[in-house]
Formats: C-alpha cells, sequence, structure tokens
C-alpha cells in the first residue's frame, strides 16, 4: 500500500524557500569572502569588500538558526504558534537577510529598513498578544488580564525585541568591523553626528510606531470582545 505524502502548507513552502535561500547564500558569501579585497584599491571602482561578504556570512548564519526558533519555542513549551505568524516572520527573514544584505536592498530601495522594521514591530506586537492570550487561556494558570494590561504588554514585548536587536548590531559593529548599523555610507564613507544615529533612532521609532499601533487595535478588540461575553452571559 503506497503512502500518501502528505501536501505542505504555506508556511511550510516559505519556510524551505527561505532555508534554501539562505543556505545558497552562505556558500557564495564565504567563496565571495575569499577572494574580495579587504579594502578598496586607490583608484579603483567601488566594490564590496572582505567586511561586506563577512556581514553576508554572518546574517544568513544567523537567519538559519533562527528561522528554527518559533518551532523549537512550540515544542518545548507546547505552545500552539499560528500559521501566519510562521509565515510573517519567514517572510521578514527573507526581506531582511536575503533581499536586504545579499542583494543589497538596504542601499538599492528607498526605506527598506524602515519597512522592515515597521513590519517587524507590527509582527512582534501581534505575537505578543498571541502569548498573553496563550496565558490566559491556559487551565493550569488561574490568571486574567486587563486589555490594558495585555495591550501594553504586547508594545513592550515588541520595543524590547527591537532594543535588543539595536545592541546585536552595534556590538558585531564594534567588534567585527561591519557597518550593520549603517553608520556609513555603502563606499565606506563615515557619517557623523545625528547622521550617524539616524539609522538606529528611526529603527526604534517605527518599531515603537508599529507596535504601537497594533497594541491600540488589539486593545479594542479584546475589549469589544470582553463587552460581548459580558452582554451573553
Amino acid at each position: 500500500m503506497k503512502r500518501q505524502r502528505k501536501k505542505l502548507g504555506l508556511s511550510e513552502w516559505a519556510g524551505r524557500i527561505l532555508f534554501v535561500s539562505l543556505a545558497l547564500s552562505v556558500v557564495f558569501s564565504v567563496v565571495r569572502l575569499i577572494q574580495a579585497p579587504s579594502a578598496i584599491p586607490e583608484g579603483e571602482p567601488f566594490q564590496k569588500v572582505k567586511s561586506d561578504y563577512m556581514l553576508m556570512v554572518l546574517q544568513c548564519t544567523l537567519g538559519l538558526i533562527v528561522m528554527l526558533l518559533p518551532s523549537a519555542i512550540s515544542r518545548r513549551w507546547n505552545l500552539s504558534i499560528p500559521n501566519f505568524i510562521y509565515v510573517l516572520y519567514y517572510v521578514f527573514l527573507y526581506c531582511a537577510v536575503f533581499l536586504g544584505e545579499v542583494f543589497s536592498f538596504y542601499y538599492i530601495v528607498p526605506h527598506w529598513d524602515t519597512i522592515l522594521h515597521s513590519f517587524s514591530g507590527a509582527m512582534l506586537g501581534a505575537l505578543g498578544f498571541i502569548l498573553v492570550d496563550l496565558l490566559n487561556r491556559a487551565e493550569n494558570i488561574k490568571v486574567s488580564l486587563s486589555p490594558l494590561f495585555v495591550s501594553l504588554f504586547a508594545f513592550c514585548f515588541a520595543l524590547a525585541c527591537g532594543a535588543v536587536w539595536e545592541i546585536y548590531e552595534y556590538t558585531c559593529d564594534c567588534l567585527m568591523g561591519l557597518n550593520m548599523q549603517k553608520y556609513a555610507t555603502e563606499q565606506g564613507v563615515l557619517l557623523v553626528g545625528q547622521a550617524a544615529l539616524r539609522d538606529t533612532m528611526k529603527d526604534i521609532i517605527f518599531d515603537a510606531l508599529a507596535a504601537l499601533a497594533v497594541s491600540a487595535a488589539g486593545f479594542f478588540a479584546i475589549r469589544k470582545q470582553k463587552a460581548g461575553r459580558a452582554d451573553a452571559a
């Protein structure tokens, strides 16, 4: 009797596409890292140097690791994470790492970094709501949280994740001489003053704005849901 193959869902397809893209990018980046010069020779046109490909290797390798994080959390704590969160998470990683770093969308596409941080802030805010909702529904935990507290938690959760990411970027820039925080142009020209801080602060601000929008929407949705339950009781 032939074993029937299980059809892959959207999240599985998105995960496989992301994995293949990042794995091939690691191989490509390592090869180019070996071949690339340490610095652009004087008088030569702009070209990527070793530090650029080192950043690609780092980001793509990290992408391969963190793409497994939701599944690991789901298995470890027996949480049911909705499929749409998986899809959004994979799409974000694809856009941030594969398109952003490998294909230089951060420099080619205007406001690409701002779009991604707005997207991640909204996604993390939604994830914060899901985590608190799972806590509220847990049979072994007797807790009932107000809509305001749930919204505040979702906002702080998203903002905290954004702050941790900025710390990661700053640490890698200091230790490895990279340009994750975009304190220099693609050609290596160092920015000064507020121009050097603009990328980091803009990232945090748009993380906060997106998380605030999702938190506000979630607040009214939960309050309406509770009011409906009270009327039905």
